[in-house]
């Protein structure tokens, strides 16, 4: 049995490496994204966010960001987690499947000016990635938080970041660490520079 504080900095260690490893990895990546979020809310255009279990809780924590605020009191920005509506998604998956549950919804609410973002820690996510094919169809944008080998959805998108490791904590947690960044960032572009404390 491993010790509380060997576990402790065993774990701080593997994700102290993994974010070191993404931070090498990622930037090219996250700064197409992020300056396609945004031209995104520029251009009258929402950002959607939507994945399955932690992903899920993500999604909804990132829309939250956008629209109430990160660092800065300013304007609110239209985001929607498309895993809040209980009605929709109980219906969709009792209708037509689990697999549909954001492909539906998509086609609802998805307009041209839109950027998507899907977050799948193995990138094989069905309904995730149906629900990126129904945003390309509408000729919206597109982009994916994955982990691992980015799977199948990583070429579906215009813009995956995949964060280099198999452990889903470890994937979930850099996903919020960029969806923090690109949520600061895009407050910065749109809303001027505040002193950070």
């Amino acid at each position: 049995m491993t010790a509380p504080s060997e576990f402790f900095q065993d774990s701080f260690a593997e994700h102290t490496k993994i974010i070191d490893d993404s931070r090498l990895r990622l930037e090219k990546g996250f700064a197409r994204l992020a300056k396609c979020s945004t031209e995104v809310f520029r251009g009258g255009g929402k950002l959607l966010f939507f994945g399955n279990g932690g992903s899920a809780a993500d999604a909804q924590h990132l829309a939250t960001e956008f629209v109430v605020r990160f660092r800065r009191n300013r304007k609110a920005l239209p985001a929607i987690a498309l895993t809040t509506d209980t009605s929709a998604l109980t219906a969709i998956g009792n209708d037509f499947g689990f697999d549909h549950l954001f492909e539906r919804q998509v086609e609802a609410l998805c307009t041209s000016k839109d950027l998507l973002i899907g977050i799948s820690t193995s990138g094989n996510s069905e309904n995730v990635a149906r629900g990126l094919i129904a945003a390309k169809s509408l000729g919206a944008r597109t982009a994916a938080l994955l982990g691992g080998d980015g799977g199948r959805i990583k070429e579906l998108v215009d813009h995956p970041l995949i964060i280099p490791s198999k452990v889903t904590a470890r994937v979930q947690e850099v996903h919020i660490l960029l969806g923090h960044i690109l949520c600061d960032y895009v407050e910065e572009q749109l809303f001027g520079v505040q002193e950070k404390n």
